[in-house]
């Protein structure tokens, strides 16, 4: 009898001790997997800033109130980048304008509407690999449909199609996913008090998943402003010293700018200068339309309790 109860406790302790091996084992796994995610995060905080830091440093000296404001003169090296600010700010909110009701319509078909076939499948499977077509491909596709087949001509409205176009993907993905995380006890809510299904989508889904689909576009924001190969036939200009006066003309773009002066010209001491300075206004214009639009999410995670 006492040996069988000491095989017993000798048997728990053996458990025991291989119970605390584990969670000792487990604890180890954890803080070595902790510590590399703080590690990732710290390298790409670093890098980050390091460009950040770069670009500031390099273009501050050039920023100024007629740097902002003026034309260019004497061949870019003077005057200011006035057209090239304006023109990549409607060439950014013409192609989220045009991207983002075509875009949320197409993902609240494909969750709500359409029906479970491989077509649909196909369609979203297609969405997806368009992502990841490269710019130059939607700049040719913009110069053969927008500017030759439609007669747009190189001007605004071409850039802004293009570069929709090429912001569709990602803010359909983004709005499909954010429709889809919304809970289905809210859309049975509505439903069981008598609302149509549009009604449910309109009053209760869309403000629900409002705030992924403003991360959607705030991550297409960037790419639609740096982009240069698409505007490249369809938009941008060389040299202007006016402003847009219609959706037909053609314009200065940042992006463009700070390719032509690393590229061209006769003074590239000078012109590296302007091109840093452009490349610290593109961040800031776009790190404020960002901002924008994630106050805007904020606020409606707030009012929605999401």
């Amino acid at each position: 009898m006492h040996a069988e109860n000491a095989n017993r406790n000798l048997s728990f302790m053996g458990k025991t001790m291989g119970f605390k091996k584990g969670l000792r084992s487990n604890d180890i796994t954890q803080t070595i997997g902790f510590t590399l995610l703080f590690v990732s995060i710290l390298f790409t905080l670093f890098f980050l800033g390091s460009i950040i830091y770069f670009i500031a440093v390099q273009g501050i000296s050039v920023i100024s109130w007629e740097f902002l404001t003026e034309v260019p003169r004497k061949a870019m090296t003077k005057g200011g980048v006035a057209p090239a600010i304006v023109g990549t700010f409607y060439l950014t909110i013409g192609a989220i304008g045009f991207a983002l009701p075509l875009g949320l319509a197409c993902a609240i078909y494909l969750c709500e509407y359409s029906p479970k076939s491989i077509m649909v499948n196909i369609i979203r499977l297609s969405i997806n690999n368009l992502a990841g077509v490269p710019s130059i491909v939607f700049g040719l596709f913009g110069l053969a449909v927008f500017v030759k087949v439609f007669g747009f001509g190189v001007s605004i409205l071409s850039g802004s199609l293009t570069l929709g176009i090429m912001a569709l993907p990602g803010i359909i993905s983004a709005s499909q996913e954010a429709l889809l995380a919304v809970p289905q006890s809210y859309k049975e809510a509505s439903l069981a008090l008598g609302a149509t299904h549009w009604q449910t989508i309109k009053k209760v889904v869309l403000p629900t998943a409002l705030p992924g689909i403003l991360t959607g576009v705030i991550l297409n924001l960037g790419r639609v402003a740096g982009e240069t190969a698409p505007i490249l036939f369809t938009a941008a200009t060389f040299y202007t010293r006016g402003f847009p006066d219609s959706i037909f003309s053609e314009v200065m773009a940042l992006p463009y700018h700070i390719y032509a002066l690393m590229t061209e010209g006769t003074r590239p001491e000078v012109q590296a200068g302007i091109a840093y300075g452009c490349a610290l206004i593109l961040l800031c214009l776009v790190l404020t339309i960002s901002a924008l639009a994630i106050i805007l999410r904020q606020k409606q995670r707030r009012t929605y309790g999401s």
